[in-house]
């Protein structure tokens, strides 16, 4: 297993995980409410940036692994699946909408997996709809975790229920996009 700074990051961000769930279930006389969410939104936040710092990181510094492209979005799942089972145990997020999210990525990684190993990962890449659909869950997700007004403006509670909306909406069509792409090969493996 390689070790380098961007593999760090990826790590750093799979240890933040339990912080973000965990921070809800400290008792409310050490962290009110308001303070909890604070410091959810706060650590998810920074998950999300090394998530993009350790990508940038690897390719700047060519310190591209295998393994780094394995844990990385592994690491990402983990991150947005546990904010969001947060998310539903604290009634802000609907149940069916993660239970998309989360199928969703379990479903592509599976056909992502089963598609390199018959040679054919170049048909299901990563695709712009899939990055545009997790820009809105990104930012949906710790507006959620927040979940009151910021700066007495902007109503987070509103921007983030629209967003995972908008997400789950764009996940669906993102993993019928992919199934498509890779029909013709399963229909084709099927057969022999």
């Amino acid at each position: 297993m390689p070790f380098n700074f961007p593999i760090l990051l990826t790590w750093l961000r799979v240890a933040l995980i339990p912080l973000v769930v965990g921070v809800f279930y400290v008792p409310d006389h050490f962290l009110a409410p308001t303070e909890k969410n604070i410091a959810a939104t706060a650590v998810f936040v920074i998950a999300a940036v090394t998530d993009w710092f350790d990508g940038f990181l690897a390719r700047r510094w060519n310190q591209t692994s295998a393994f780094g492209a394995f844990l990385d979005p592994v690491a990402d799942k983990l991150m947005v699946a546990g904010a969001l089972l947060v998310l539903v145990q604290w009634d802000r997020v609907n149940a069916v909408i993660a239970f998309i999210i989360i199928g969703r990525e379990i479903t592509i990684s599976a056909l992502r997996e089963w598609m390199a190993q018959i040679g054919a990962s170049k048909s299901v890449a990563v695709s712009s709809l899939g990055k545009i659909k997790t820009a809105a869950q990104m930012v949906a997700i710790p507006m959620l975790l927040f979940y009151g007004d910021l700066f007495g403006l902007i109503h987070t509670e509103i921007i983030g229920r629209v967003l995972i909306l908008v997400a789950a909406v764009l996940t669906v069509w993102s993993m019928f996009y992919y199934l498509r792409r890779a029909w013709p090969l399963i229909k084709e493996k099927s057969e022999n």
